[in-house]
């Protein structure tokens, strides 16, 4: 009785823990560079224009920013969630330190820029809201996703020399 109870309680608890340790692995690229276009949004162009401000942003700030577009957040449940743990596994995985992810989704009309504690010297929690709210969110809202992600990295840059 005692073996039959033990077993039910394994195969409840086993694909539990193994969902748990593949999610990252399951739902992230296995490599990520300053801009992440899973979306599909931006031209090439608009690509390189955005990879040469970040790397050259990087190399006065010593700060990375890395750009990501998705179409889904799927484990997740918000768009927070979500970018807590692509930060964790851009480090502890890929051994990528990011100062800023931006994320954004047109898809399912959100956005987030999520901050590193270390930076608060430099930029505050409500720069960073300030920031996306008066250069990037206005240019999303008309369709113009390279020009707010350009003015928003622009801005905090601006902060971060």
């Amino acid at each position: 009785m005692k073996k039959k109870v033990f077993l039910i309680v394994i195969s409840l608890v086993f694909p539990f823990i193994l969902f748990a340790q593949t999610k990252n692995q399951n739902v992230f690229a296995k490599a990520y560079s300053y801009v992440n276009d899973f979306e599909k949004i931006l031209t090439p162009k608009q690509i390189e224009g955005l990879n040469t401000v970040l790397k050259s942003g990087e190399t006065k700030s010593t700060h990375k920013i890395i750009i990501v577009t998705t179409s889904s957040l799927q484990p997740y449940p918000n768009i927070s969630d979500y970018t807590l743990d692509l930060d964790q596994y851009l480090i502890n995985d890929l051994k990528i330190n990011a100062s800023i992810l931006i994320i954004m989704s047109e898809k399912l009309r959100q956005m987030r820029i999520q901050g590193v504690n270390k930076l608060h010297s430099k930029i505050s929690d409500k720069e960073i809201e300030e920031i996306a709210a008066l250069f990037v969110v206005p240019e999303l809202k008309k369709g113009n996703y390279y020009k707010g992600l350009e003015n928003g990295v622009t801005q905090i840059l601006k902060k971060l020399e």
